[in-house]
């Protein structure tokens, strides 16, 4: 997997201050996309143990709410792997933080994925820019859904995470 970012007190990319990281590799090519830099899977830097440890760092903070996994897509096939892996590592080492991820899937796409198991909220759709909204949360476009992942799983159904 490449990377490439590693956003510290982030809050633009869910609930609270988080960590974000950055991955490379996207195949959706979003018209007007704000990350078009992230779409080559060969591009960025490699993420190793170090990367990893940063993260890592980083959760220890009691005031940081959790991880975010963007980019480009964290379910690129370049991505999918080892980020299902880190979200499983951090699951289980920070029970109480919470991991959001952002993918140009739609959710009935992914929603057998393994990494859904981990995840608190899933921001889901590809960019739309005929759909932009500047005044969504934590979304920019109106076709793209915040979801409550425990939620959808226990109910079987798509519930929208609110705050």
């Amino acid at each position: 997997m490449r990377y490439h970012n590693i956003t510290k007190d982030d809050m633009l990319n869910g609930d609270g201050l988080r960590v974000v990281l950055w991955v490379a590799g996207c195949s959706h090519g979003c018209r007007e996309c704000q990350n078009p830099i992230t779409w080559d899977p060969a591009g960025g830097l490699p993420f190793t143990d170090s990367e990893r440890a940063e993260i890592f760092a980083e959760l220890d903070k009691d005031y940081i709410s959790g991880i975010t996994f963007s980019g480009g897509d964290p379910l690129h096939p370049s991505n999918i792997a080892e980020v299902t892996a880190l979200a499983r590592e951090i699951r289980e080492k920070y029970p109480d933080k919470t991991i959001w991820l952002y993918t140009g899937s739609l959710w009935e796409e992914i929603q057998e994925y393994e990494i859904v198991r981990y995840l608190d909220v899933c921001v889901d759709g590809e960019f739309q820019v005929e759909r932009k909204e500047v005044l969504l949360k934590w979304c920019g476009s109106a076709n793209q859904r915040v979801i409550n992942v425990p939620a959808t799983l226990r109910e079987g159904r798509v519930v929208l995470y609110v705050d």
